[in-house]
């Protein structure tokens, strides 16, 4: 069975830049690069010609820079923008905050080495990421995301949300996962819960080594919940988001609080969702819900599966049309989905279960 390329466009204003991104995106079978560009005016036009599935585009060059040119796109012609650049690395998540408010879907580090072994990392993670992002469907009817104001009371928001209890539903613990390219799904969803939510909401992600600090500190202005990388020791509390760490697992040992584990030379994810997943299937059983989100690869698939089986609630994404992909399919075929949700969809099936 053959699969249709991934089609993208190129804006790159240095002429060595784009020589290797296009050789890096060309080395693979399943990408065809339909156009480029040397900045965002000529851009638009490739853009509005082509019409590729993603966009990758530089954040700084003349005429007009990548983050007008995800403005421009996301305004008119609404499609997943890759920003890759030299500026949007683990110190320059300003500039990430930018272009994620703009449209951006995600940022990747522009290549620095002539390693081979470094090359072909950066080639299989840049290729990984346009897969994700080309099975994306975008909300065209997205908001601009809220800027951070830390200076509103949280009196003043606590008469406008709904109070939120798990009485009834008896559900404990909120579980998310996640891979590269979600970072405005778990926004939206996180977006929607209010300051008052009765449950801990524990997230694994793959996200670029560097950037788990600046996500953190972007949610914690974007949602009403306290948001923090999970510490060995703690208990998970009510009205906040943990992160797994870099580079570790996040489990729960026998009495509930949080521990680290490194990952066996066996395991291909780390921070691993599946793993994730397993410990609060063991330790909250069917009082856990979780929920996957579109990914490439198949982690979380299995651990999705052993919360349903201990009877907790299973949510997946809803893929773009009628087609699964990656995690999701994964998961689907295991029989380890309940509920195939859109994003938009997720955060308000969650405050409806957990308020029953």
């Amino acid at each position: 069975m053959t699969t249709s390329k991934r089609k993208v466009v190129l804006v790159e204003d240095s002429p060595i830049a784009l020589e290797i991104l296009q050789g890096l995106l060309e080395s693979s079978p399943e990408v065809d690069v339909v156009g480029t560009a040397r900045n965002g005016v000529e851009g638009l036009e490739v853009i509005n010609k082509t019409h590729p599935d993603v966009v990758c585009t530089d954040l700084f060059m003349e005429n007009m820079d990548g983050l007008e040119l995800t403005q421009r796109v996301m305004a008119e012609s609404p499609r997943p923008i890759l920003v890759i650049s030299h500026f949007v690395g683990k110190k320059d998540f300003e500039n990430v905050f930018r272009l994620l408010q703009a449209g951006a879907v995600d940022v990747f580090p522009k290549p620095t080495t002539d390693a081979p072994t470094d090359y072909t990392k950066v080639r299989d993670a840049l290729i990984t990421k346009i897969k994700i992002l080309a099975n994306m469907k975008l909300d065209t009817n997205r908001q601009r995301l809220s800027t951070c104001v830390e200076s509103l009371p949280s009196s003043s928001l606590l008469g406008s949300i709904p109070q939120v209890t798990n009485a009834v539903s008896g559900l404990q613990v909120i579980a998310i996962g996640a891979s590269t390219g979600s970072l405005q799904s778990i926004q939206k969803i996180l977006s929607q819960l209010p300051m008052n939510f009765s449950l801990p909401i524990m997230c694994t992600m793959h996200i670029t080594e560097g950037f788990l600090a600046g996500l953190v500190n972007w949610l914690s202005c974007e949602c009403p919940l306290k948001v923090k990388i999970a510490e060995v020791g703690e208990t998970p509390a009510p009205r906040t988001v943990y992160f797994a760490p870099e580079k570790n697992h996040l489990e729960l040992d026998v009495h509930g609080k949080f521990m680290y584990s490194r990952a066996t030379v066996t395991q291909k994810y780390c921070p691993s969702i599946t793993i994730m997943f397993k410990s609060l299937a063991s330790y909250y059983g069917k009082t856990t819900a979780a929920v996957l989100l579109s990914g490439l690869g198949t982690d979380g698939s299995e651990g999705l599966q052993a919360i349903s089986q201990v009877g907790g609630i299973t949510i997946a994404q809803q893929e773009t049309g009628s087609a699964l992909f990656g995690m999701v399919r994964q998961a689907h075929t295991l029989g380890a989905v309940q509920q195939m949700l859109g994003v938009e969809e997720i955060a308000p099936f969650l405050l409806k279960t957990v308020s029953l």
